[in-house]
């Protein structure tokens, strides 16, 4: 099962990939098009709302694949000096408090893209509910519970990181 979560948040972060190389491709678009209004062509419109919902995408599909391959930002001044016991503490102490935060950003995700739809809030420009980018942001934010918890899991013993996947390859602590 841990192994399929692993595989599963690679294609998320792909998907992601996806996101952000449309979105430079339209930015590309739109930027050629404010150049050449002299010719008839113009910009993207709403081209700045559809970078924030798809910045805000990938990012979520993006965070448990870095989650799962360490590689979040660390301070590895202390850490490199302490005993292997206090390393894996602090291993297995961040991992639980990572699983608990993006837990509670999960549920304010839920409640604000409950909000959002009863609000009936849209973008200034394209009128496109914002509920919409709420919703695929929470599908991420499921997906980087479910990897959060899993990798917590392997810390207790509890499960496997995948075959062939080592540590060292690891960017980690």
């Amino acid at each position: 099962m841990i192994d399929w979560i692993y595989r599963f948040a690679r294609w998320t972060a792909l998907f992601g990939g996806i996101v952000l190389v449309a979105l430079t491709l339209m930015v590309v678009a739109s930027v050629a098009g404010r150049a050449l209004i002299g010719i008839g062509l113009g910009p993207v419109p709403g081209d700045f709302e559809l970078v924030e919902v798809g910045v805000g995408i990938a990012i979520f599909f993006f965070m448990p694949w870095c989650y799962l391959r360490g590689g979040h930002a660390t301070v590895d001044l202390l850490y490199m000096h302490t005993p292997r016991w206090a390393q894996k503490a602090v291993d297995t102490g961040s991992d639980i408090l990572m699983s608990l935060v993006w837990l509670v950003l999960t549920w304010k995700l839920w409640e604000g893209m409950l909000e959002k739809k009863e609000y009936l809030e849209t973008t200034f420009i394209l009128q496109m509910p914002v509920w919409w980018a709420y919703a695929l942001c929470l599908v991420g934010a499921v997906i980087g519970c479910v990897c959060y918890v899993a990798k917590t899991l392997t810390r207790f013993g509890l499960g496997s990181e995948p075959e062939g996947w080592t540590v060292e390859s690891n960017a980690g602590h």
